[in-house]
């Protein structure tokens, strides 16, 4: 029997949706945050999308967030010069770190001790989350506004994408760049693999698969459109990615054969990524909402479960984040 692709619709914010991030899996299960251009990144319960909170304080729009593996720090980066660490039960923000262009990508290092910012200032800086007062890591090399920035092996290694056409791999304690990757058309998206051998690369209509050690393309797919995020299942089974034409792809990691294109945003999608667990992915659109994605079209799993399962699962889930703010 076959199921039909149902997304779960996320709304609440008012303009493009443009960035996001899931948090690990812990005892409360996981979230995800967006990042959007009304300002305003929102926290959601990562299965079902129910809203947990928004983060207030930012002036401009929010183009990067993230969650640490835990899911009790977030982190923001924005329009109006700065990067914000907040408290992820309370929403409280716990430091605000200036910057002199706008804030485009920021994320934690997987141990939680490390922050990394990529700014239109074309400079990564690496803060010590234990040591705020000291003066951030600073790192230069590209000719244009970063992209992305994302840590890996074993947070040793930094690996960006900047409008400069450019992907950069950096020495994180000597702050050096060690190696660099030119595209023809601008990066648009960047992840690094859970296992951290892959990297994840989308650009013009292709999609490229990277070795982390030496860059090297394990393999490279074009897309029926311009792509503007791609990602790879935690499994490496399948990834999926979409862009210009409103169209969500999967695609069988190992073939290249296209197994599904649905159509469900009213709007380009700007960012695609699967959940920690694999059992669903997220998508963010131009059109203002956030949408959740089966794997496995059908399981009962999250929203998708019968009604007195996920009626348990959510009074489960409420009780516990309660407990923890008090």
């Amino acid at each position: 029997m076959s199921f039909k692709q149902i997304p779960l619709t996320c709304g609440g914010h008012t303009r493009p949706v443009v960035n996001l991030a899931f948090s690990g899996i812990s005892e409360h299960g996981y979230f995800l945050i967006s990042a959007c251009k009304d300002g305003k990144p929102m926290l959601r319960q990562g299965d079902t999308g129910d809203w947990i909170g928004t983060f207030e304080g930012h002036k401009g729009a929010v183009w990067g967030v993230a969650l640490n593996e835990d899911g009790t720090k977030a982190a923001t980066g924005a329009a109006d010069f700065t990067a914000k660490i907040w408290n992820a039960v309370t929403g409280e923000e716990v430091i605000s770190l200036q910057h002199n262009h706008i804030v485009k990508s920021v994320n934690f290092s997987s141990d939680g001790d490390l922050f990394v910012t990529g700014s239109n200032e074309k400079i990564i800086r690496v803060f010590d989350l234990n040591r705020l007062d000291s003066e951030p890591i600073v790192m230069c090399g590209h000719t244009n506004g970063l992209r992305h920035v994302s840590f890996f092996n074993n947070n040793k290694m930094l690996v960006s994408c900047a409008e400069d056409k450019t992907l950069r791999v950096w020495d994180r304690l000597s702050g050096q760049e060690v190696q660099k990757m030119n595209f023809n058309s601008c990066p648009n998206s960047l992840e690094v693999s859970n296992d951290e051998s892959t990297i994840t690369v989308t650009h013009g209509n292709s999609v490229s698969f990277l070795k982390s050690d030496g860059l090297s393309c394990i393999q490279e797919m074009k897309i029926p459109t311009k792509v503007f995020s791609a990602s790879l299942h935690p499994n490496k089974s399948v990834f999926v990615c979409g862009g210009e034409d409103l169209i969500m792809y999967k695609y069988d990691y190992l073939s290249g054969i296209e197994l599904d294109a649905y159509k469900g945003h009213f709007g380009p999608l700007h960012c695609v990524r699967f959940s920690p667990d694999g059992e669903l992915y997220a998508s963010g659109s131009e059109d203002g909402t956030v949408r959740l994605w089966q794997t496995n079209v059908g399981k009962s799993y999250g929203l998708w479960k019968c009604a007195d399962e996920l009626s348990d699962d959510i009074k489960s889930i409420n009780v516990s984040r309660a407990a923890a703010a008090v």
